[in-house]
């Protein structure tokens, strides 16, 4: 007599571990995968007013020299706008900041922190050196990236007279304190 098929996908499941030397293997894959569907469910559950999000475009930026100007936060830098808080509808803000040599201490060593929340920087060249509230001074040179909480009090303490850095900010638009010293 030949044997019959299992009427559904768990009595399959059942069926094959049985057979399987790893079942026991099997069935604890088996529990993860379930696990994790129902984690992706949970995230599915959640209303589509709650997830949503500025209509993005693609946003492609190539170098140009000319592109880096003196109108953003800093007196003492030059920005180059990456063209990421366009094509997220202020989602998010990317540039490239060359700070202008030689380093003034008196004019770019301003306690303050930024409205944000979320602060990303990546040293493309040259060096930088930060104070940030809790970690103290830090010498930030090429490849170097940290993160700022929001709100965390810093400042640069001094850099180097090629300094370029990358930042990412979410929001785009944000407030930013000057404290005094």
């Amino acid at each position: 007599m030949a044997k019959q098929k299992p009427t559904s996908r768990a009595a399959a499941k059942a069926a094959a571990q049985k057979k399987s030397p790893a079942g026991k293997t099997a069935h604890k894959t088996a529990a993860k995968s379930t696990a994790r569907k129902k984690l992706k469910a949970k995230a599915r559950a959640v209303p589509s007013a709650k997830r949503a999000r500025p209509k993005q475009r693609i946003a492609i930026s190539h170098y140009r020299d000319e592109d880096f100007k003196a109108d953003g936060l800093r007196a003492y830098a030059k920005y180059r706008d990456l063209g990421i808080a366009d094509a997220t509808n202020g989602l998010a803000r990317a540039h490239v900041i060359r700070l202008i040599g030689p380093c003034n201490p008196a004019e770019v060593s301003k306690l303050h922190f930024h409205d944000v929340d979320f602060q990303m920087v990546y040293v493309l060249k040259g060096w930088v050196k930060t104070y940030i509230e809790g970690h103290g001074e830090t010498l930030m040179k090429e490849g170097t990236s940290w993160t700022q909480p929001p709100r965390i009090k810093h400042l640069i303490l001094d850099y180097s007279d090629d300094v370029e850095l990358l930042e990412v900010i979410l929001p785009a638009d944000f407030k930013t304190v000057e404290l005094a010293a």
